[in-house]
């Protein structure tokens, strides 16, 4: 199973992500020609389950079977890496990019399961400096896990990231034409995703957790922002060089429990880009979650949303 197995059209994803004190998951459904409709989410937990446990008893829960369902990786789970684009034959890219990996993992690339992820160019300039990003995760761990959801009877399709996760969300927030700049915040630290036309052209981790930036210390939480902003001037800086094609538009700030507002102010005083919330109610119908209108549920849920907002993919 690769990370990015070839969706077609389907009516609706069941999404669970692992979390260190239970599991978090969430069921979208695609009307034609309506929004989204989150018709489920929660985070299952007890006292001191498994993962295996948790599983089936959300498998059932939520009829699993009637679904197609996906893992969301945890960060340290698998690495996201820059690579330049191999000049071969398309069933020829996987084998090339693995030949890349050789020295940048720290495991013998024998041991990786390897998928990719293109980076468009510019239609209008010569083809040059194309770079994608290759997906490795140890083999042992996706066995495991593949493994943990068969335990469970729940029927996996695919194993996610948080980043493509990020970017269905984003998809349904570009304005036509130009980029879109997310950034999102869990225990985890951050995530900065840029997206355009529904693709995902840079991905940037930033070491500031959410607990980070709500400390109860003024002099914590700017230290937090100052790092923040640093990472993300750096990054927009780099995006515009290479991507200089891709007018950005706005950077989405996603729901955050505590110092959201605090946190856009300082962003907008600091960044040329004008920083707005993800307001998930404009794109999704929340109708059936009336519990998720709290920031602090929209924090927790969000990747894993986004992750069973998943659609459907172009295969490479």
């Amino acid at each position: 199973m690769g990370f990015f197995t070839r969706a077609r059209k389907i009516s609706g994803w069941l999404a669970f992500r692992l979390q260190q004190q239970g599991v978090s998951f969430a069921c979208v459904r695609r009307p034609p020609s309506a929004l989204p409709v989150l018709e489920a989410v929660g985070y299952a937990t007890g006292p001191r389950p498994s993962h295996a446990e948790l599983l089936e008893r959300l498998a059932k829960e939520q009829h699993a079977s009637r679904y197609e369902c996906s893992n969301l990786l945890a960060a340290d789970e698998y690495q996201i890496l820059s690579v330049d684009a191999p000049n071969v034959a398309p069933d020829e890219l996987k084998t090339a990019i693995r030949w890349r990996l050789k020295d940048m993992l720290d495991y013998r690339v024998d041991d990786a399961t390897v998928d990719v992820l293109d980076i468009p160019v510019d239609k209008n300039a010569p083809a040059r400096n194309h770079q994608m990003y290759a997906i490795a995760a140890r083999n042992q761990m996706i066995e495991d896990r593949q493994k943990l959801f068969e335990t469970a009877r729940v029927p996996l399709r695919v194993i996610d990231i948080p980043e493509m996760a990020q970017r269905n969300i984003a998809a349904l927030l570009e304005p036509e034409a130009r980029g879109l700049a997310m950034l999102s915040f869990s225990d985890e630290g951050g995530l900065l995703t840029i997206t355009h036309e529904g693709e995902l052209f840079l991905s940037r981790r930033i070491d500031v957790s959410a607990d980070q930036l709500a400390d109860d210390s003024p002099d914590a939480r700017q230290r937090a922002y100052d790092r923040v902003t640093l990472e993300l001037q750096r990054s927009l800086d780099h995006f515009d060089r290479q991507y200089h094609y891709v007018t950005m538009s706005s950077l989405m700030l996603a729901p955050l429990a505590t110092s959201a507002s605090e946190l856009r102010d300082y962003l907008s005083s600091n960044l040329y880009l004008p920083v707005e919330h993800v307001a998930l109610d404009k794109i999704l119908d929340l109708s059936a979650v009336p519990a998720l209108r709290s920031a602090s549920e929209q924090q927790r849920h969000f990747l894993t949303i986004g992750a069973a907002l998943r659609h459907e993919e172009k295969a490479l």
